[in-house]
């Protein structure tokens, strides 16, 4: 990204843009032109913040006892595996923690929309680090949910212990499971947390739901493109 001092400033690029669209009026460009300068901004500033994410100090060394059972392993007496066998090749782990606990009939629908975002991009995804989804129900029942799904790239895993979903926030203060977002890196042989999404409730502004952005969710990107939006009275299913 160009030095910070060597930008322009966002009016300047968008008189040099020219876009326009057919049979516009006047005002919808004015407006549409005072928006480009809004978008610019964002753009720039949501760059900032991912620059910033990189230079955070490293994080906490990650030494719990943590097991996890995936679907390689599913077979009657495996082992399961550490944090550190998650990385495969990798240096570098991105965790989804999805809400599919064994209390729960169905998983979370949320947590299926967005996980099948991440299915299609998955093979991306593990050309520069490794991923992995983790639920607290035994992996036979995720696997099979995974089939319904028609998912075919995500690397599903069960906590078997709960240790990790407790202690990286995917268990709430009265035990139910919640989605998070956690990335970890490995140093020398050393396993560190890098960050995890930590806006909730507590964060929100009123009347929005507590995201971390940008948003992961391809769904409420693409319907913040449109007049509506993303509605105040209407969320995913997990079938229609």
């Amino acid at each position: 990204m160009a030095n910070g001092s060597a930008l322009q400033c966002a009016e300047a690029l968008v008189r040099k843009n020219g876009a326009s669209q057919p049979n516009e009026s006047a005002e919808y460009r004015k407006a549409r032109e005072a928006l480009m300068v809004e978008e610019i901004d964002l753009r720039r500033h949501i760059a900032r913040v991912a620059a910033l994410r990189r230079t955070l100090p490293p994080g906490g060394e990650v030494k719990g006892d943590y097991q996890f059972m995936g679907e390689a392993s599913s077979v009657a007496g495996a082992n399961p595996v550490g944090i550190a066998e998650l990385f495969g090749d990798r240096d570098t782990l991105f965790v989804y923690n999805w809400m599919y606990g064994p209390k729960r009939a169905r998983p979370c629908p949320m947590c299926t929309a967005l996980l099948s975002c991440l299915d299609g991009n998955a093979d991306h995804i593990r050309q520069r680090i490794a991923m992995a989804v983790v639920g607290l129900s035994p992996i036979e029942r995720q696997i099979a949910f995974k089939v319904e799904r028609g998912w075919k790239n995500l690397p599903l895993y069960a906590d078997v212990n709960g240790k990790f979903s407790k202690d990286y926030h995917a268990i709430m203060k009265d035990g139910t499971d919640t989605a998070a977002q956690n990335v970890f890196v490995r140093r020398d042989g050393t396993v560190r947390h890098f960050w995890g999404a930590e806006l909730g409730f507590e964060t929100a502004d009123p009347g929005q739901d507590p995201t971390t952005p940008p948003d992961l969710m391809v769904l409420w990107n693409v319907l913040d493109l449109t007049p509506d939006g993303r509605g105040t009275d209407w969320y995913p299913k997990i079938t229609y």
